[in-house]
């Protein structure tokens, strides 16, 4: 899978997540558990879905003990049924149980994730419209979860305040307050102090609004919370002067309809903020190795 978190960035929100899960170790296993105990351990779907998260599993493991291995079956993008195991963790019992509940968060979370926005994906086949995320995300996670939904095969909105102008209702109420400049006049002197690469992006949620919007020559327009039947009037109406946009209240029963509207993008604030995790587990190979003292 293409545009991978970085080794750098993965370690740093997995070191703090280790951290905050065992700041002076793991109190249960060192009591418990003998220090030359190994153990192999299986990575379990419970349930069909996609999987995202190798990277990130590997690190929980690996900055607990750098002497456990991990070996996956399933790698990210992939898709799996109930059953299947798709990782096997081998080294010290210690290391793994310290590691496995921050392991699992993550992968449960992000391939939770991937697989709906798979779904979303699926049920936009044969249109030309992109699914894809949007702010709406755990803080200190986004790197992480705008890299699951790529591994759905949906796409990334902008990735924070710093990429590109998007212009939404409350910035169109102040920058019009005055009364001096019209819509179009307020973004089209807004424009001219941006960049040429800069991407403009501005949210309408009426159709008469549309025709001042693009009189300002915006890259994008966002239609929110639109009917569907006036999702298609206002593709109409723009007729490819702007990308379009849909937002808001998209769930996978309307998402077929909003697509089949021909909106260039449908964005779906849930593949983030409220996204069930999947259920993966790790369980224990039976078998239980300790190290022979040399004589």
């Amino acid at each position: 899978m293409s545009m991978k978190p970085s080794r750098e960035a993965v370690e740093a929100i997995v070191r703090m997540a280790l951290l905050e899960d065992a700041p002076w170790g793991d109190l249960t296993s060192q009591t418990l558990i003998p220090a030359d105990a190994s153990v192999t351990a299986h990575l379990v779907a419970r349930e069909q879905g996609f999987f995202c998260g190798q990277d990130i599993v590997t690190a929980a493991f690996s900055l607990t003990d750098a002497s456990i291995a991990s070996e996956f079956h399933v790698t990210d993008g992939q898709s799996f049924t109930s059953g299947t195991v798709i990782a096997t963790i081998h080294g010290p019992a210690r290391g793994i149980l310290q590691a496995e509940r921050i392991a699992l968060n993550f992968a449960q979370r992000l391939s939770g994730i991937a697989t709906l926005t798979a779904r979303f994906v699926d049920e936009t086949k044969g249109t030309h419209t992109r699914i894809v995320d949007t702010r709406k995300t755990t803080p200190g996670l986004r790197l992480f979860e705008r890299y699951a939904v790529r591994c759905g095969g949906g796409h990334n909105h902008r990735f924070s305040l710093s990429d590109a102008v998007m212009a939404k209702d409350n910035h169109l109420a102040i920058l019009t307050a005055s009364g001096h400049l019209t819509l179009t006049e307020a973004l089209l002197a807004a424009r001219s102090a941006l960049p040429h690469t800069a991407h403009f992006e501005v949210e309408v949620d009426r159709l008469d609004q549309i025709d001042a919007v693009l009189a300002a020559n915006v890259d994008t327009i966002l239609l929110d919370n639109f009917a569907v039947n006036d999702l298609r009037i206002a593709v109409q109406q723009i007729n490819g002067r702007a990308l379009t946009e849909a937002s808001g209240g998209v769930t996978l029963d309307l998402v077929r309809d909003i697509a089949a509207t021909g909106v260039d993008m449908i964005s779906v604030g849930a593949l983030t903020h409220s996204v069930r995790a999947l259920d993966l587990g790790l369980d224990i190979d039976p078998a239980i190795h300790q190290a022979i003292p040399l004589a």
